[in-house]
Order: structure tokens, then C-alpha cells, then sequence
């Protein structure tokens, strides 16, 4: 008994900053491997904070008092036990407040250990829909026998319905019996706004030039998303200059529409294909591969079988996060029909269902739930996307639109926490023919990287949204494109001809690179293209005779050199391999490609203006290959190619360079 007594006392020391030195940080590897105390400790914190901002005021509102009979009533999930509070105030000295809170740390966690929902006047009852049970808590022995990932297993063995849930008048959070209920204005350790930028980025190593008689093809999987613009435009007019990590050069090129010609027949998508003068190269020439997928209208497309798998920790508070975020959702909602359903799985310490896969007829009521989610708690990712897919596997819509929509900062710091880990978890459920989209939000602790590689292996699309007019863009302009996949695992080969070709090099998708055996392989996983979408890339090839910016090479003894004296008169010859949404065996698309030695100036609008995103997306980079690309040639380019541009987005690239321009000075 005194053993487990001083077990008590270092958690509680521990969760209170007063032990330091070496026993900190031997408490911190134990803490590491044990999921059980890092439960007890987030108890402590989100209790001790709780009461601090509660018992330091010196009246109770009525909102107060609600706190306080949930705290000292918690009974079970047929809700508190009525106690009344004293109406005088409570005037409470730093001694009084010091006790309290100790006391409260090794009494109130363990009075807590149920799971409950409570009800308050104003709240939509969810328990008519969701026949929430109460699952065992796990004894800490047990949890301290098994690995993190057999408890996560193990918790996951409950059907969903069996989720838990907690609904207040004014917010839902998720509740397993380890948070303390916090007010909306409260803010533990894990849930304060972050005071250092830690927002993470995967290295870019940008693709060098190489040579068509050493490398003669280059293979990559399409690209469709989108976020790393937005994001650098979020920088851009907060006055930053974005780190170079974040710059994606295929996903600058790719925010924009472009005028492609539409695929005929039963075709998924088109090609066009064009090649001009480099704008930052005169000796330079600039292929452009554009892919053009089917539009087909909302209400045209198949019933939809949508899961919101949102972000409730603490870290999401923040106005251009939770707040947004609903909004943004809500967009999409008011865009469904009667044939569309949505569920809402949330997640922070724990994971719940806070709403069943529901007929968007039903909208006010899905908009209802939205309203109520607030923010709070830590961040267990892992767990809330096993569950998301387990919803959309149980109203799965054969031949529809089965998709799981994340919507988080990436800031995923309880459960399966390793980028590793995320990634065969997410790699598993895509088997499962359940789509993903990633919509980030937020600023600060934004992990783009984590984000970036879950759409990736999701078999889905990322997007950044910064405000709420890149929400309608993504959730209503091209809900088409974001929700309904018209061709999946699409692959580009290039084969260059060493007669024409100096050497080569792809701008971007530095990410997105394969194996050229994988082009064949119909097992190998690759990227998706939504209706209407527009898919751009750009390779810059130095003609043959010039000087190649990759260097050269002894010749080898044992390879045959090869013969550049007679052969095709093309440039290059394209390939592409794609599946349909409902098959496993790809189709191919074959054509060469013959340079006709037009000026940059007589291109078309499309291909300089995307060129001159790409120009800029090489300048953020401090690319080795920009040549004469100046943020102010780039401006001029761009404005002499606006040409259609109904929505802005062209205009508002123009803005964005010429803010950049102000911040490199």
C-alpha cells in the first residue's frame, strides 16, 4: 500500500512541474511506455486547471454551477445527481486553492472513472440515435501488461455505437472516463495555443537534370493536391515568407483550373500536351503534360457515403481552426441531396460517434451536432481514424461515393503517434475501398507533412483552408473533384529520345516518384483524379548540343553507347496507366510528342501562367535551376496571362507574388 502511495505521489509531482533534475527525466522514459500513467497524468493537468480557474473567481454563473454538480456528481451515464451549490461567493485564497487542487488530484481521478453523457437544456439528446453503452474501463495493471497497440486493438473491438459520447449545451467533447469536463475557456497543458512555431515539413530534395542515355525514362504518380499553395499564400499575406519545405511545386501548379480539352467517349480524362521556350532558359524548352478528368454535376453523381473524422483536441481552439473548420463543413452539408449521408466521428484523448451515418435531408440536424463541437483535450489520432473507417465500412454504398473527410492541424500526439505507424495504419484501410480527403486547418503547430503523407496513402486528396473562401472553393466549387474519384492509381512514364535530349529534369512531385517497374504493376499505388480536376506537369529539357547542367560521365566499358545518329524525330513519348474506381486492371494510354519550336511568348495562357506559378514555387526554393526567374518576371508573366479567370484565383496569384515581392526586399 505505501508502494502504490508513492506511485501516486510521483504522478502527482510529476503532473504538477514540481519534479525536476534526473528523476524527471527517468519519470518521462517511463511515461513514454506507459499508456496508463499518461492517462493519469492528462487527469491531473486538465483537473488541476479546471479547478484553479473555477475555485479562483469569485461568483459562481450559472454555467459555473453546472461545472461544479458535474464534478462532484459524476455517477454514470444516467447523468449527475442534482446538489446544490452555495449561491454566496466563494472568495478563495492561493493556500486554500494550492489544497484544494492537491486533493483533487488524488481523489477526484479515481471518483471520475465512468463514462457519462450529460444532458443540458438546448441539446439535440443523441442517445436516440446512439444506443451508447458503458464498455469496462481497463484495470492500469492490464494496460501496464499490453503494448500500446493491442490496447488500441483492444478498444476498437467495441462496435461503434459503443463509442462514447458527451454532449453539453453549448459543446460536445469526448469523454472516456479519463478527462476531466473542462470549461470552454479552460486550458490544460496539452490545450494551450502552441507560443513556438513547430509546425513540420518534410525535407524537398529537388530532381536534378539527368541524362536520356543514363536515364532515359522517368515515372511519378499523378498529383492532385492542392494545400501547399494555400498554405504558402496564408504565409504570404500573414507577412512570412513560406519555409522552403513548404513550397510543393506541383501543388502550386495544380490549385489552378486550366482550359484542357474534355475527355470523349467513355474516357475517364484527356492529355494535351505542349511544349515552348522556358521563360527562365532561352536555350531551355518546357513540356507541359496536362490531364483534363470528366465533369459531372453533384446531383448527377452516385449516393454518397461521407464520415467526418474531426479534430477536437486542444490544440484546434484557435478561431482559424475548430471555427473554421465547422464552417467549412457546414458548406459542404448545405451542398448534399437526398441521397448523400453523413456521420460525425470526433476525436482528442479518446475517440467517439457523435453522430450515426444520418440522410443529409436530415441537415439541421448534422448542423446541429457541428455547432456543438468544442475543443479540448490531447490529440489520439490513430484511434479516431480505425474508427471513421469502421463507420464508413458499416454503411458502405456499393458502386457510391465512400469517402472519410479528416479534418485536423495534423498535431497528433496520443496514441499512434510515429509517422510510421500513421502510415500503415492508413495504408491498411485504404485496401478497404473507402477514399480519404485531408482538409488542414490552422497555423503554428501545423504538421503539413503528417497531412501530406495520410492523403497520400489514403488513396485521397489534400487541402489547406485557410479561410472560408478556400472552403467553398474545395467543398462546393469542386465538390466533384474533391469527393468522386473518376480514375485511381494514375501513372505518367516519360521516355525521352537521346537524339533530341540533352538531358531533363521534372518540376515537383519530388514525393510522388516511382520505380520505373512500378509503371506495370497494376499492385503499385498511386494517385487519383476527381471529377473535373486538372492534373499539370511540367518537365524542362535542355535540347541536344547544349550544355547539360547534370555534367557527364566516363563512358563505360561494358555498355554499348547509344546511337544518337538515326531514329524518331519526337522529343519524348508519353505513357499513362490508370484503373477505374471499380476495377484492378489498368488501361494504357500511349502518344509521342514532337518539339515544333514555339517561342515562350506564342504559348498558350494556360501554359505561361503555369509556368510562371512554377517559376515562383523554384524562386521560394531558392531552386539552382531557376536561371533569370525573378519574383518581378514571374508578375509579368502571370498578369499577361491571366485570361479566363472567373473565379479570381489567377488575380489573386498576382497579389500574392507582388506581396512577396514587398517581404524579399
Amino acid at each position: 500500500m505505501k508502494q502504490a502511495n508513492k506511485s501516486e505521489e510521483r504522478v502527482t509531482a510529476f503532473a504538477l512541474g514540481e519534479m525536476q533534475g534526473p528523476e524527471k527525466d527517468l519519470f518521462e522514459k517511463d511515461l513514454d511506455a506507459n499508456v496508463a500513467i499518461q492517462n493519469e497524468v492528462n487527469d491531473i493537468k486538465n483537473f488541476t486547471n479546471e479547478l484553479r480557474l473555477d475555485l479562483g473567481r469569485e461568483g459562481l454563473s450559472a454555467r459555473d454551477a453546472r461545472l461544479h454538480k458535474n464534478l462532484m456528481n459524476r455517477s454514470g451515464i444516467e447523468g449527475p445527481k442534482i446538489k446544490r451549490v452555495p449561491k454566496k461567493p466563494l472568495l478563495w485564497s492561493a493556500g486554500v486553492l494550492a489544497a484544494a487542487a492537491v486533493a483533487a488530484v488524488v481523489i477526484m481521478p479515481r471518483m471520475m472513472k465512468t463514462y457519462y453523457i450529460e444532458i443540458s437544456p438546448g441539446y439535440v439528446d443523441l442517445r436516440d440515435e446512439v444506443n451508447v453503452l458503458q464498455p469496462p474501463v481497463p484495470e492500469p495493471a492490464r494496460e501496464q501488461q499490453q503494448a500500446p497497440s493491442q490496447i488500441l486493438t483492444d478498444k476498437m473491438k467495441m462496435s461503434a455505437p459503443q463509442s462514447v459520447l458527451l454532449g453539453r449545451s453549448n459543446n460536445i467533447k469526448v469523454d472516456q472516463g479519463r478527462q476531466s469536463m473542462a470549461t470552454k475557456d479552460s486550458e490544460s497543458s496539452d490545450e494551450k495555443s502552441p507560443q513556438f512555431n513547430t509546425e513540420a515539413y518534410d525535407l524537398i530534395s529537388e530532381n536534378p537534370f539527368k541524362s536520356p542515355g543514363d536515364d532515359p525514362l522517368s515515372t511519378f504518380s499523378v498529383d492532385v493536391d492542392t494545400a501547399s499553395y494555400a498554405n504558402i499564400r496564408r504565409f504570404a499575406f500573414g507577412n512570412e515568407l513560406p519555409p522552403k519545405d513548404a513550397v510543393r511545386i506541383e501543388e502550386m501548379v495544380n490549385y489552378f483550373p486550366y482550359a484542357y480539352k474534355a475527355p470523349e467517349g467513355n474516357q475517364p480524362f484527356a492529355v494535351d500536351v505542349e511544349v515552348a521556350q522556358a521563360p527562365w532558359k532561352e536555350d531551355h524548352r518546357l513540356v507541359k503534360i496536362g490531364i483534363k478528368a470528366k465533369d459531372i454535376e453533384w446531383g448527377q453523381t452516385p449516393a454518397s457515403n461521407l464520415v467526418f473524422l474531426i479534430d477536437i483536441s486542444g490544440s484546434m481552439e484557435e478561431t482559424n481552426k475548430l471555427p473554421l473548420l465547422k464552417k467549412s463543413l457546414k458548406l459542404l452539408v448545405e451542398k448534399l441531396g437526398e441521397n448523400d449521408r453523413v456521420a460525425i466521428v470526433v476525436y482528442a484523448g479518446a475517440s467517439g460517434l457523435v453522430l450515426p451515418s444520418t440522410s443529409a435531408t436530415q441537415k439541421q440536424r448534422i448542423l446541429d451536432v457541428l455547432e456543438k463541437l468544442s475543443a479540448g483535450g490531447s490529440t489520439n489520432g490513430g484511434e479516431g481514424i480505425e474508427l471513421a473507417y469502421s463507420v464508413a465500412l458499416q454503411n458502405y454504398i456499393k458502386g457510391g461515393i465512400n469517402r472519410v473527410i479528416v479534418a485536423t492541424d495534423g498535431d497528433f500526439n496520443m496514441g499512434v503517434t510515429s509517422e510510421g505507424q500513421l502510415s500503415r495504419l492508413i495504408e491498411e484501410k485504404a485496401k478497404s475501398g473507402v477514399f480519404l480527403s485531408v482538409l488542414g486547418f490552422g497555423m503554428g503547430n501545423y504538421k503539413d507533412a503528417t497531412l501530406e503523407k495520410l492523403s497520400r496513402l489514403g488513396n485521397g486528396n489534400y487541402a489547406y483552408i485557410d479561410n472560408e473562401n478556400e472552403a467553398r472553393k474545395v467543398l462546393v466549387e469542386q465538390i466533384g473533384g474533391t469527393m468522386m474519384t473518376v480514375a485511381k492509381d494514375v501513372k505518367v512514364q516519360v521516355e525521352f529520345n537521346p537524339a533530341k535530349v540533352e538531358s531533363y529534369r521534372l518540376l515537383g512531385y519530388e514525393n510522388r516518384l516511382l520505380e520505373n517497374q512500378d509503371f506495370n504493376n497494376d499492385t503499385k499505388d498511386a494517385g487519383d483524379i476527381g471529377a473535373g480536376h486538372t492534373v499539370t506537369a511540367f518537365y524542362e529539357v535542355v535540347p541536344k548540343g547544349f550544355k547539360n547542367p547534370a555534367g557527364t560521365v566516363d563512358p563505360l566499358k561494358y555498355q554499348k553507347p547509344v546511337s544518337t545518329s538515326m531514329g524518331s524525330d519526337e522529343l519524348m513519348n508519353v505513357k499513362l496507366r490508370f484503373k477505374k474506381p471499380d476495377e484492378q486492371k489498368s488501361s494504357l494510354l500511349e502518344f509521342g510528342l514532337k518539339d515544333e519550336g514555339n517561342s515562350f511568348a506564342s504559348a498558350s495562357d494556360d501554359f505561361r501562367f503555369a509556368a510562371a506559378v512554377a517559376g515562383v514555387g523554384m524562386i521560394l526554393r531558392d531552386s539552382k535551376h531557376k536561371g533569370t526567374a525573378t519574383l518581378s518576371s514571374m508578375l509579368d508573366v502571370a498578369t499577361n496571362a491571366t485570361g479566363n479567370d472567373p473565379s479570381g484565383y489567377r488575380k489573386e496569384f498576382a497579389d500574392m507574388v507582388s506581396k512577396l515581392k514587398t517581404l524579399t526586399k
